[in-house]
């Protein structure tokens, strides 16, 4: 999930409101990817700016093509679940990207993990540390544990062990 937007150059976005529901609904993590403006079709699913230059992007799917008065191409957009068109017309200058891919509720994972990243690192650290206490703790009781012999027998163990001291104390062995 993260590994694909950094190597094709994507970049990754979070649905947050129902208006391309049902088919990305809030929270879906979509993945957009620079596209050739001109090779941009109506049912294309695209990211742009409400404003050139401004961080707000919107995702929305292209429901026709249009130009204005100079000849400058123009993309009309409307999300799934709305019944009107988006109320400005999409410049070039504005698009971000075509939808490369999107993934249902990842969004709000990673939207979790961006807002929260200092808490999240500390529930790891904190998990990370008792994980190896609780791994150090049953080493060393694993070791204090009665001798066991080959067949995993406590009972022979401690008879052998019974019968080594009474053969040092006779001077045998």
């Amino acid at each position: 999930m993260i590994v694909v937007p950094f190597a094709t150059g994507s970049q990754t976005y979070v649905v947050l409101t129902g208006s391309m529901a049902p088919g990305y609904p809030p929270g879906t993590l979509v993945v957009v990817r620079p596209h050739d403006f001109g090779a941009l079709r109506v049912g294309d699913v695209v990211t742009y700016q409400l404003t050139s230059g401004q961080p707000e992007v919107v995702t929305h799917r292209i429901v026709a093509l249009t130009s204005d008065q100079q000849g400058e191409r123009l993309l009309i957009t409307r999300g799934d679940a709305n019944d009107l068109d988006d109320p400005e017309p999409v410049r070039e200058v504005q698009v971000r990207g075509k939808l490369f891919y999107a993934v249902p509720y990842a969004g709000f994972l990673a939207n979790a993990l961006q807002t929260n990243r200092g808490a999240a690192v500390n529930i790891l650290a904190v998990a990370l540390i008792g994980y190896g206490s609780i791994t150090v703790v049953r080493g060393v009781l694993g070791r204090r544990r009665e001798p066991h012999d080959a067949t995993g027998s406590p009972e022979a163990a401690g008879t052998r062990v019974a019968a080594k001291v009474e053969a040092d104390a006779r001077g045998t062995e």
